[in-house]
């Protein structure tokens, strides 16, 4: 009886709640625009704190909400599995997006992550054009959107990598734009349409990236003023081509080959810009702060004629900032090059939210901000400082391997690839051969052992036979797919990277599961976000399924992730 009693009190407390809910109109954000800045460790937050304006991350800061301790939980950490994390709610091991390449093994060649030879470009050279998302094997959020509008939501992705475009837009959106080196332009795919809209083509033709490369690359505050960077000329940064040495100013006009009159002369005379300039590298603007500029310009430009946000249904802006990787790559996360373009990044990031409160309105916006993965300190600078440190080089290692095992087992193409930190053997050689491929695993990952740098070696074999739930085999599950990972997996020491320009190394790199490339900022802010923030510890997988929540509708059918209740607001 007394049961009884208060089971029919709580249906009397609660019915009403639920009556009251289910009468009110179903909410949502206007516009959704998701923020992704390649190579931003969590620590660029703060480390430019005094000279970040009001506007730009300070804004985000003060007026959303920040989970300060926010990781990727598997390796390796590259733009490609970032972005499709990001997105899809779930790691490699369920999207298949191992990394920016890899090795496929039906094919004996490796290939892109958004490479498709079954697609003709749009805009651009068939090199740049022939992309999509097929690669990525599960629905991602902006997927989801447009599904449970019936199609009616729209979604565009805007980056100058054609990675950090295409993965977040997913398989149904309605446009991704991407920078094409070789005429300047963003262009597109027929995956997505047969021509550009006549708004692209105008911005394209209007030869943005010319002007920006019409000028040289000065500091936008005083030199003496970088005051959280290192010395303007160190050893492990790298030039641009044609430069003496990687300091201030950097000379685009020249180092690009862009003469903007001839371009523009060229244009009037019905002759393309890659025509009228055929020695330019409009590619350079990749590696300048302004290709972050180019790219709000662009995203902008895409708000306005698309409408994104002005209609009766919620749209989605996937905008990814790629400069920043670039600049790191080049010149380090310490240098003045990187602390210049963030401080310009804040400015663009000011623009940004000033145009969607002047024409989405004040808090009918929702904003993530997040990163791909951040960045080791350059191997030399930390040597210098005393602290442990390294690079290898991916050839070296792949050719010393196949050596040694030439000589342990005769003459043979023994090792196809060294891709992502991982071993591919050649496993018909070995099926010919009647070797025992778990077997050849191991004998290769104690030799991987014996390698300057390595502190582990992982078979593809054990690593399906086991589960963990945390620590560094975890990140190694997470981001094993057997189709496409490799049969050994390395682990470098803390400090040690893969350089691309080993035995000499310049700048920096990522791809480990060092907190220094886990660890990003993750930030809301807009519609129905508190101001706050949380040290709880939260994974990059997160993100799909707290906007799920936001919008109502499902979260894609891969994730793995969890919604995130302090912002939720439950």
């Amino acid at each position: 009886m007394k049961t009884s009693l208060c089971v029919l009190l709580a249906l009397g407390l609660t019915l009403p709640t639920v009556a009251q809910k289910k009468s009110l109109p179903l909410e949502r954000p206007r516009l959704v625009v998701g923020i992704v800045v390649d190579q931003m460790r969590y620590d660029y937050l703060y480390r430019y704190w005094e000279k970040y304006g009001d506007g730009g991350f300070k804004r985000l800061l003060s007026q959303g909400f920040s989970y300060e301790n926010t990781h990727y939980n598997y390796v390796p950490t590259y733009t490609g599995p970032g972005h499709a994390s990001i997105y899809t709610g779930t790691t490699p091991s369920v999207h298949g997006i191992v990394g920016n390449n890899w090795w496929v093994r039906e094919d004996g060649k490796a290939t892109y992550v958004t490479e498709d030879k079954g697609v003709k470009a749009v805009g651009g050279s068939a090199a740049a054009g022939q992309q999509s998302p097929k690669n990525m094997l599960t629905t991602t959020i902006t997927d989801e959107l447009r599904l449970a509008t019936n199609f009616q939501s729209k979604v565009i992705g805007v980056c100058i990598k054609d990675r950090g475009s295409i993965l977040p837009a997913g398989h149904t959106a309605n446009a991704a734009y991407w920078f094409d080196g070789a005429n300047g332009a963003f262009i597109s795919s027929s995956f997505y349409q047969n021509t550009l809209p006549g708004w692209v083509s105008k911005f394209n033709g209007e030869l943005h990236a010319a002007d920006y490369l019409s000028k040289p690359w000065e500091t936008l505050l005083p030199l003496k003023d970088y005051t959280e960077s290192t010395a303007d000329d160190v050893v492990w940064e790298g030039a641009f081509k044609g430069e003496a040495k990687p300091i201030f100013p950097h000379d685009l006009p020249k180092l690009s080959g862009i003469d903007v009159a001839a371009a523009r002369a060229g244009l009037r005379a019905g002759v393309d810009a890659s025509a009228a300039t055929k020695s330019a590298t409009y590619d350079l603007i990749r590696s300048t702060p302004f290709g972050n500029s180019l790219t709000l310009d662009f995203a902008l430009e895409a708000l306005k004629n698309e409408q994104l946000g002005l209609r009766d249904v919620t749209d989605f802006l996937a905008l990814s900032f790629s400069s920043t990787d670039y600049v790191g790559h080049q010149f380090g996360p310490n240098s003045v090059e990187a602390e210049d373009t963030y401080l310009r990044l804040d400015r663009d990031l000011e623009r940004l939210l000033t145009y969607l409160d002047s024409n989405v309105g004040k808090g009918k916006a929702l904003v993530f901000l997040s990163a791909d993965h951040g960045a080791a300190h350059a191997p030399d600078f930390l040597l210098e400082h005393g602290v442990p440190a390294g690079n290898v080089g991916s050839r070296l290692m792949r050719d010393s391997l196949q050596h040694e095992m030439v000589r342990r087992h005769g003459a043979g193409q023994w090792v196809l690839s060294f891709e992502n930190q991982q071993v591919y053997l050649n496993r018909p050689l070995l099926a010919q051969k009647k070797l025992d491929l778990a077997a050849f695993q191991r004998e290769v990952a104690n030799v991987m052992l014996q390698f300057a740098g390595v502190t582990r070696a992982i078979t593809a074999e054990d690593l399906e036979k086991s589960h963990w739930e945390s620590g560094m085999l975890m990140y190694l599950e997470n981001g094993f797919f057997p189709k496409r990972s490799g049969d050994v997996l390395v682990v470098l020491a803390p400090g040690w990277l893969e350089s691309y320009t080993y035995p000499v190394n310049r700048g920096t790199t990522h791809g480990s599961a060092g907190t220094y490339d886990t660890h990003v900022p993750l930030l809301f802010w807009g519609w129905r976000v508190k101001h706050g923030e949380s040290s709880r510890s939260t994974s990059i997988t997160d993100i799909a399924p707290t906007l799920a929540r936001w919008l109502h509708i499902q979260e894609p059918n891969g994730c793995s992730g969890q919604p995130l209740p302090e912002v939720l607001g439950f």
